[in-house]
């Protein structure tokens, strides 16, 4: 039981942090059957997949550094969720999009908590 635990600790954020990356990608198949052409397909297809990329670059640099995915990931709920206040702030009918953010946030939120846990576990072994 004492070997699972920190098993568990440690890839726990590793494999939810590829799930969410796998889950924001999934956005990025909404450019396909627009009428773009395949070059227009092709380089929007990349532009939607840019949050994906930066997200998948942290989860590598997390996989060895747990305080820059804590970091990271928690940075990227709350920019997340300022984007939608924002939104809200300009058409006052879209505040339900603020709770809405929580979808999104509230994973990276929970990886960033999970990857600063295993980080601090390390640090006081």
């Amino acid at each position: 039981m004492k070997k699972t635990i920190p098993a568990l600790i440690y890839w726990t954020p590793r494999i939810v942090s590829i799930l969410f990356t796998a889950f924001i990608a999934l956005f990025s198949l909404d450019v396909f059957g627009q009428g773009y052409g395949f070059w227009g397909t092709a380089l929007a297809f990349f532009m939607h997949n840019i949050p994906t990329l930066v997200l998948l670059a942290v989860v590598l640099v997390a996989w060895k550094y747990e305080i820059v995915g804590g970091v990271a990931f928690i940075l990227a709920g709350l920019l997340y969720v300022a984007m939608m206040v924002l939104a809200a702030v300009k058409n006052p009918f879209a505040w339900y999009m603020v709770s809405y953010s929580l979808i999104i946030a509230g994973p990276a939120f929970a990886i960033g908590i999970m990857f600063l846990l295993n980080w601090q576990r390390k640090r006081s072994a």
